[in-house]
């Protein structure tokens, strides 16, 4: 049987690869996060228990990064259609390459809120801190956002 696909056929597998980086590695990172600053408001709670709906502030920003993954493999997986139009290699590596550069930052900035937020928060200073670190990560998805959208 024929078929009427015109473009590569192992295209959409690096595609769906990158999407599903994007959504692992990031979810691993705000998961890190969340697990290791959780630990900071934990003794927050026992050592000064007024002050802990203020030592939150890094548990949030680290669930944000499985939200930023998950955005990311939406629009790459949004855009593998090869009925549509065809998907080329380049297609596939440019999303592969999005959803690399979107979980490896949200995993690298998951890990650094968690131990930043973790000490932080012992130390009642995490405020500026983590600020940098979420700032950093949205700006790499930005740049992952861009580079599919280009394709």
């Amino acid at each position: 049987m024929p078929s009427t696909f015109s473009g590569d056929e192992t295209a959409p597998f690096f595609g769906f690869l990158g999407a599903a980086a994007a959504l692992v590695f990031s979810c691993m990172g705000a998961a890190y996060g969340t697990a290791k600053s959780g630990v900071g408001v934990a003794s927050m709670g026992v050592m000064r228990p007024e002050l802990v709906m203020k030592s939150i502030v890094p548990v949030v920003m680290a669930g944000v990064l499985g939200i930023y993954g998950l955005i990311i493999a939406v629009i790459i997986s949004t855009g593998i259609n090869p009925k549509a139009k065809s998907y080329y290699l380049f297609d596939g590596y440019a999303h592969l390459s999005s959803g690399l550069a979107c979980g490896l930052a949200g995993l690298s900035a998951g890990m650094a809120i968690g131990i930043v937020g973790d000490a932080g928060v012992r130390h009642h200073s995490f405020v500026f801190k983590i600020g940098m670190l979420g700032i950093t990560s949205m700006e790499t998805d930005l740049i992952a956002l861009i580079s599919c959208t280009q394709t």
